[in-house]
Parts: structure tokens; C-alpha cells; sequence
């Protein structure tokens, strides 16, 4: 229990940490960054449950005025803007990236962490990022969708990525995927 509330945090960092890397802002206020990164790396290194609670610490120490998002940004206010839903579904990306990841324990580390990543960390942040960017800038799915095009380039490399970190990690500590070591409760 007490290492699980480690990687928890840690990975919490993890997030917080990717959004002091530079950000290219697009006109409608939304930030090319690298937290997704994080956000799937949560998923596949520590499952899917424990990735959600990761990215629940960060939303809720963003959430209490720390400005630990790209940018800058924190506070109650970045939960109602054109990001809120991409926020939102970060929790929900890494609860499908782990769970991908949990259910395919026996298949190779690197396909299935990029296969996971994409699924959970672009399709399912996707469709929340595109709900609430429709909600907020009054756009019908379609054109919030053709906004968030821009996006796909780069979101497809940091799945890469995440596979590649994750497979490499596995390679070198094998204990150190804690979905696959850890009994099901946190």
C-alpha cells in the first residue's frame, strides 16, 4: 500500500513536471504539451487504476491553485475552459491505458503499450477533449474535431514514445510495471 501511494505520487510528478517543458499554444486556446505523455505513461507503468489516481492527485493539486499545467496554469478556472475536457478525460486515458495493458499481461510490452496509448491516451482523451472544447467555444463536434487534428502528429509520437519507455523500463527493472506485480486492490 504505502509503495503504491509512492508511484502514485510520483507519477503525479511525473505529469506536473512534462508541463514545464515549452508549449506551442494554438490560437483557441489550447497547448500542444507533453503531460499526455505522462498521462499515458501513468497507464501503462502503473495500470489502470493506479495511473486514474496519478492523474487525480495532479487535478486536485491543480485544482487547489498550483499552476502545475502547461503554461503555467492552475486553479478552479482551467476546469471550465477550452482545455476542461481534455483535463477531465486524462483521468479516464489512464484508467483505459492501464486497463489495456492489465488485461493483455502475457502479449510483448512495446505493442501493447503503444496500442494502449493510442486507444486510451488519443481516442478516449479525444472524446472528451472534443465534447468540452464544443461546449465551451459553442462549436458543433465537427468543428471542435477539425481543431483538435492538429494534435494527431504529435499525440501518435508520444504513444511511440510511451511504448518505447515503457518496453525499455520493463527490459531493465521487469518488476518495475507495477500492473503486473501488484495484487488488484490500490
Amino acid at each position: 500500500m504505502e509503495k503504491s501511494v509512492s508511484h502514485v505520487a510520483l507519477f503525479a510528478a511525473i505529469i506536473a513536471v512534462l508541463g514545464l517543458l515549452p508549449n506551442l499554444q494554438l490560437g483557441f486556446g489550447v497547448p500542444i504539451t507533453a503531460q499526455s505523455l505522462g498521462i499515458m505513461l501513468a497507464g501503462t507503468v502503473l495500470g489502470a487504476k493506479r495511473g486514474a489516481l496519478a492523474v487525480l492527485l495532479l487535478l486536485l493539486i491543480v485544482a487547489l491553485g498550483l499552476p502545475l499545467l502547461a503554461g503555467g496554469r492552475g486553479g478552479l478556472g482551467v476546469f471550465v475552459g477550452p482545455t476542461a475536457g481534455f483535463l477531465w478525460g486524462w483521468v479516464a486515458a489512464a484508467f483505459v491505458t492501464g486497463w489495456i495493458m492489465e488485461r493483455f499481461p502475457a502479449q510483448p510490452v512495446l505493442p501493447m503499450a503503444i496500442l494502449a496509448s493510442v486507444v486510451g491516451g488519443i481516442l478516449v482523451l479525444y472524446g472528451f477533449g472534443i465534447v468540452g472544447m464544443a461546449l465551451v467555444l459553442k462549436k458543433t463536434l465537427l468543428e471542435a474535431t477539425m481543431l483538435v487534428l492538429a494534435f494527431i502528429p504529435g499525440d501518435l509520437a508520444k504513444a511511440g514514445i510511451a511504448g518505447l519507455l515503457t518496453a525499455s523500463l520493463a527490459r531493465a527493472r521487469p518488476g518495475s510495471l507495477i500492473w503486473r506485480r501488484a495484487p488488484r486492490g490500490l
